[in-house]
C-alpha cells in the first residue's frame, strides 16, 4: 500500500469523498453528519492522504490543525473493494506519525453512534483514543460521539 499527499484533484478521490458524504448522510440524522465535502477538505488548515494498492484507490483520510498542538482526524474512508484488507488501520497510523512528526499532543475526532459507524469506533479503540466531551462546534448529541488521544 502507498499512501501519499494528495492534492485532490483525481476524478477518483472526487468519487470517493462524494461517495462517503452521500452515505455519512444517508445513516446519520439531518444535522448531525459532518462529513467533508471536496471544497472543504481543500481548506488551508488540511492535508489529505489517499491510500493506493496496485494503482486503485483504496481509501483516503485527513488532518485538520485545531492549533495549540491538537489535531482532527477528518474523512477517514476506505474505498468499498478494500474493506476489511487494513487501509482505514494503515492510514490512522499514517495520521498518528504525522501528527507526532508535528509535535502536536492530541489528536481528537467525532463519528456516528449508529451501528453503520461501529467498524470505525473499533478501530479508534484499538489505537489507544478514548471517548471525551465535544470539541470545537460539534454538538452533545446522541448521534455523535468524539474521542481523543494524547500523543
Amino acid at each position: 500500500m502507498r499512501i501519499v499527499e494528495d492534492d485532490l484533484s483525481g476524478d477518483a478521490i472526487a468519487k470517493l469523498i462524494t461517495a462517503h458524504v452521500t452515505e455519512a448522510r444517508a445513516v446519520t440524522p439531518e444535522g448531525f453528519s459532518f462529513a467533508l465535502d471536496l471544497a472543504s477538505l481543500r481548506a488551508p488548515d488540511m492535508t489529505f492522504w489517499s491510500a493506493w494498492i496496485g494503482g486503485e484507490l483504496a481509501g483516503m483520510a485527513a488532518l485538520k490543525d485545531l492549533g495549540d498542538g491538537h489535531g482532527e482526524v477528518k474523512s477517514m474512508r476506505t474505498a468499498a473493494d478494500f474493506q476489511r484488507r487494513g487501509v482505514a488501520a494503515a492510514l490512522l497510523a499514517h495520521l498518528v506519525a504525522v501528527a507526532r512528526a508535528r509535535g502536536w499532543t492530541r489528536l481528537s475526532l467525532e463519528t456516528g453512534t449508529s451501528d453503520d459507524y461501529a467498524a470505525a469506533r473499533a478501530l479508534y479503540a484499538r489505537f489507544g483514543f478514548v471517548p471525551c466531551a465535544p470539541f470545537g462546534d460539534y454538538p452533545d448529541s446522541p448521534h455523535n460521539i468524539c474521542y481523543t488521544m494524547e500523543l
